[in-house]
């Protein structure tokens, strides 16, 4: 049996109610319009996982309406260690999506793409805001145009009984916020604040309310179609293409194994059958420039699902970790129709762009397999990473370029097949992590595309909340509760001078409170925790008999320890821990010769501590040659010493089991760990190119179009 959404048809009448303007009255007013001629009509904004949050927002709520600030605001966020421990900053976005708005529109750019996850989870006091926003530049003559992503809609339909437990009192303390249908509101729990402005919205709602920003037809339009679009005789009208955009109109079925209808295979079971919209679009807002927006998010109905009930919000997978692994079985009317956009495109000579949340292929420029083989199971998010089959199935379509988003990364990859299609995947960094940065692309000719990357280290109002963050930070510091004690945060974040330098320290306490226990196996974690540079150039030339159990009697070596380790069965010919000294000297000695050689003073080595090493590699994995800027060419230099210095042949690990064996040599486990560790990171900073390229779909290759950036290679 099917079931159809509910009949909340998204019509012209409701699209236009949706654009009534609806400002902020503690915004700077908006920029004067660039002059005509400055104004370029077809180059595109690219601006992924803004991640919006309405700080400034009306939670409607008695119980709680934010912290009151000096100007007359109620400031409702989320606390600084929050944003310390997720993977997105909540806060801050709110100016940095600003920021770069007013840089696109300054730089004389009309058209913004949103590759999803526009919000922090489609929440209304988040959506509506954020709408607020998009209308009012809106007004200013820029068109927006939205591409689902996992955060909007977090679930297909309403999550009445979402919230969060984290947000900000003006005494430093966490405050828990909930829809009020979730079970702490329907206890009336005393310590949660319960309203229906932290539920979050399904695709009835969003699409009704975000309507006018790509998901239905404006006037001004060239063209605009569904992937479920029929026009009469072939002939587009703006009053068809609204007819075309009701949701009961934009529906395909889904079961738990894939993709019903006419898509079932013989043979072959299906479960839980059920109508499902499909928020795709084709836009040309200009002649001559199509905008292929995908929705890539694959809710599969799962073992949750009541036939009685189809709307219930738990019935369905959330979409994160699919991606277009699943839509090749879940959307296949969606991968058909993206051949018949390609195909028109090239027959009428159209510049296209398409652009979902998800990227098409390997994000990691290529170090998936490298970092499964050295980090925890599934540390990285590898799941996430398409697979080989989904990324030839991706260019077989005739796609020339995609843009993704969803891992907050800067990247570029391509991929070519033997039947001669040739697909770019370009990554859209987040504006809410380390390298914040919009793209704009465009078309120089009908075979090459100029492709930037435009930073977002200044941004005003980045320290607006600072204040607030002080008084969280000073009740932690006074809490002797141990939640609180483990909550404590490096307050240097709150000395940044600019957003690039807040969000730099962000990424390094993130490592610290997250990923370093998260991803890096245990004896990988301690070394990296607890070693400078200079320190890890002398473990790479290292040579000793003494192993990680003796460590404990020669302490004052070097800052390791066995804890990590199993016990293993002594040997016969050991030497005493005192040997360790003499060794160390050895290497010491080795060490400088190796960076002598590249011209560079080991003792230089040891500004890199530790904290700032770890913080690096996580910075390059997520900004790419961007985070290679930020180190600067003195510590690339020292990083590329590293990257070779290690041994050919490092010796193997021994193990009891699966563990380390502390009768390990110290060297042994660092230098066969590290050599891969190093590798790729040179692999993550050494990417096909991604800050200013141009990507040249004749030749089927991408080339730097500046010379100035900084390489490991």
């Amino acid at each position: 049996m099917r079931y159809a959404l509910p009949a909340a048809a998204l019509t012209a009448a409701a699209f236009a109610a949706v654009l009534a303007a609806c400002g902020s009255d503690h915004e700077p007013a908006p920029a004067a319009p660039a002059p005509a001629d400055s104004v370029n009509s077809t180059a595109v904004a690219f601006m992924s996982d803004v991640h919006f949050e309405n700080i400034y927002g009306d939670l409607k709520s008695s119980q709680f309406a934010g912290i009151p600030t000096k100007d007359g605001k109620n400031a409702t966020i989320r606390t600084m260690y929050a944003q310390l421990t997720s993977t997105r900053l909540f806060n801050e976005n709110y100016f940095a999506f600003r920021a770069a708005l007013d840089d696109a529109y300054g730089k004389g750019l009309r058209l913004v793409a949103l590759p999803g996850d526009i919000s922090d989870d489609a929440q209304p006091i988040n959506i509506d805001g954020l709408a607020d926003i998009l209308r009012e530049y809106q007004g200013k003559g820029m068109r927006f145009f939205i591409a689902p992503g996992n955060h909007d809609p977090n679930e297909p339909y309403d999550d009445d009984e979402a919230g969060k437990n984290d947000f900000l009192t003006k005494d430093g303390k966490e405050q828990k916020i909930y829809a009020v249908n979730n079970a702490a509101c329907k206890a009336k729990d005393p310590a949660v604040v319960c309203t229906n402005q932290l539920m979050e919205q399904g695709y009835d709602k969003l699409l009704a309310k975000l309507g006018a920003f790509g998901y239905a037809p404006d006037k001004n339009d060239v063209y605009w179609e569904t992937p479920f679009s029929s026009y009469a005789d072939g002939k587009y009208s703006y009053e068809a293409a609204v007819a075309a955009a009701d949701l009961g109109k934009r529906q395909f079925e889904i079961c738990t194994e894939g993709e019903g209808g006419k898509y079932k295979v013989a043979g072959k079971s299906y479960s839980r059958c059920v109508n499902m919209v499909d928020a795709s679009y084709l836009v040309e807002p200009v002649k001559g420039l199509w905008l292929l927006a995908l929705d890539g998010n694959v809710h599969a109905p799962n073992a949750n699902f009541d036939p009685a009930n189809p709307n219930y919000f738990k019935g369905y997978d959330n979409a994160g970790d699919g991606g277009w692994n699943k839509m090749l079985t879940h959307k296949i009317h969606q991968i058909e129709w993206i051949k018949s956009v390609a195909a028109r495109a090239k027959a009428q000579g159209k510049q296209l762009m398409a652009f979902s949340h998800y990227p098409t292929m390997d994000f990691y420029a290529n170090q998936t397999e490298a970092m499964k083989a050295v980090f925890k199971p599934g540390a990285f998010q590898v799941a996430r990473v398409p697979a080989a089959a989904t990324t030839a199935a991706m260019a077989a379509t005739g796609l020339p370029l995609h843009v993704g988003g969803h891992m907050h990364f800067n990247g570029s990859n391509d991929y070519q097949d033997s039947a001669g299609n040739y697909l770019v995947n370009v990554q859209a960094p987040s504006l809410a992590v380390f390298g914040a940065a919009y793209k704009i692309i465009r078309y120089q000719s009908k075979d090459l595309i100029d492709v930037q990357t435009v930073g977002l280290n200044t941004v005003a109002r980045h320290n607006e909340l600072f204040p607030l963050y002080q008084v969280e930070y000073d009740y932690l510091q006074g809490s002797t509760a141990a939640g609180d004690i483990a909550k404590r945060w490096n307050r240097n974040i709150l000395d940044s001078k600019s957003y690039g330098e807040f969000t730099r320290t962000y990424f390094g306490e993130l490592a610290r409170l997250r990923f370093m226990g998260d991803y890096w196996p245990c004896e990988m974690k301690e070394a990296a925790m607890a070693l400078d540079l200079r320190q890890m150039l002398i473990l790479s030339q290292l040579q000793t008999r003494v192993t990680l159990a003796q460590l404990k009697d020669n302490p004052s070596v070097l800052p390791l320890t066995a804890a990590c380790a199993a016990q293993g069965a002594a040997g016969v010919d050991g030497v005493a821990a005192s040997q360790l000294t003499a060794d160390w000297a050895a290497a010491t000695a080795k060490a400088e010769q190796v960076a002598a050689a590249a011209n560079l003073r080991l003792a230089d080595f040891a500004k890199v501590s530790a904290y700032e090493f770890y913080g690096d590699f996580h910075r390059t994995v997520y900004a790419g040659e961007l985070a290679l800027r930020d180190m600067g060419a003195e510590r690339v230099a020292q990083y590329k010493v590293l990257m070779g210095a290690f041994p050919a042949a490092p010796a193997a690990i021994v193990k009891v089991g699966a563990q380390l064996s502390d009768q390990n040599p110290v060297h042994v486990a660092f230098q066969a760990q590290f050599k891969q560790v190093f590798a790729i990171l040179k692999g993550l900073g050494s990417g096909k190119p991604s800050d200013h390229f141009t990507i040249d779909l004749k030749a089927r290759k991408l080339s730097n179009a500046s010379n100035s950036g900084l390489s490991f290679n």
